[in-house]
């Protein structure tokens, strides 16, 4: 899922069981760090405190609830002061309101159809996705995208969240798992090096790999109660999964289940304000 904060881009560029403990491998590929040719080990850092409910609050940050021990909020958003604040970036997708700027400045990293005109996510149509096909362009990207996380970091944020790791399977067969997983620990190393746990969006097809060759630290799970899929991330997270619902029967079916994630909680799809119309917010 995608949200609408805009993202500052860069205009230059170059070409372990659960959280918080052990060590995993290096990325497939030809690096783990945004300019390095070999694989590294990655040492992992915890991510949210354990057995803590963590609100989804992407649509603008407002008071937790009681009962929140953290949040998730964009990266043009300010952390929770006393709680552990996770940050979004849209790791491996442009913004909406993006889209023009990394067409003029970074037209070489869009992923283009056979026509050459830009593939789009068709769930969410004004995202142009990153094309991550070669070692060259996960180089650049991780510069580029590695300044946002860096600014999670520099406004104090304890974690970052990457979306969109699995846009691969919405890219017509151009991108693949490999590349994306590269991309993904390049990232993963530049949050490390600023002090950023770093959490695996969604993408249970993954099993361990998210954790031992990208080094991911924690899950964020939108509907895996809805969609049955929540023990795929707890087999590999363990207690460190943030699930988010967006239905009640989703939301029902995981507060019935004692092995569901310690932070689940109902959201509306516009992750709305308090005050708004739309706005929901629950834990079980």
């Amino acid at each position: 899922m995608a949200w609408v904060g805009l993202l500052a881009l860069v205009a230059g560029c170059g070409a372990g069981d659960g959280a918080g403990g052990g060590t995993a491998a290096g990325a497939p590929g030809d690096a783990t760090g945004a300019g390095s040719t070999q694989a590294a080990e990655v040492v992992h850092l915890p991510g949210p405190p354990e057995g803590a409910v963590v609100d989804y609050q992407l649509g603008g940050g407002y008071p937790p609830a009681d009962g929140v021990g953290g949040v998730v909020r964009d990266v043009t958003d300010e952390p929770e002061p006393g709680l552990w604040s996770a940050c979004y970036v849209n790791g491996f997708q442009t913004q909406p309101g993006d889209r023009d700027r990394w067409l003029a400045d970074h037209p070489d990293l869009v992923l283009r159809d056979d026509g050459g005109d830009p593939v789009v996510d068709e769930g969410w149509p004004d995202e142009l996705l990153l094309d991550t096909s070669t070692p060259g362009n996960r180089s650049a990207l991780a510069e580029i995208v590695g300044e946002q996380v860096r600014a999670c970091a520099e406004r104090g944020f304890d974690a970052v969240e990457l979306d969109n790791l699995d846009s691969w399977t919405r890219s017509g067969g151009r991108l693949d798992e490999d590349g994306a997983l590269d991309l993904a620990a390049r990232l993963v190393a530049v949050a490390h090096d600023a002090g950023l746990a770093a959490g695996q969006k969604n993408t249970p097809q993954l099993g361990t790999r998210g954790r031992d060759e990208a080094g991911y630290d924690f899950a964020v799970a939108e509907e895996c109660a809805q969609y049955d899929e929540c023990a795929a991330y707890t087999e590999v997270y363990g207690a460190a999964v943030l699930d988010v619902e967006y239905t009640d029967e989703g939301f029902a079916a995981a507060c019935a289940d004692p092995a569901r994630p310690a932070s689940t909680v109902l959201r509306d799809r516009d992750l709305s304000l308090p005050g708004e119309a739309a706005y929901v917010y629950a834990a079980c």
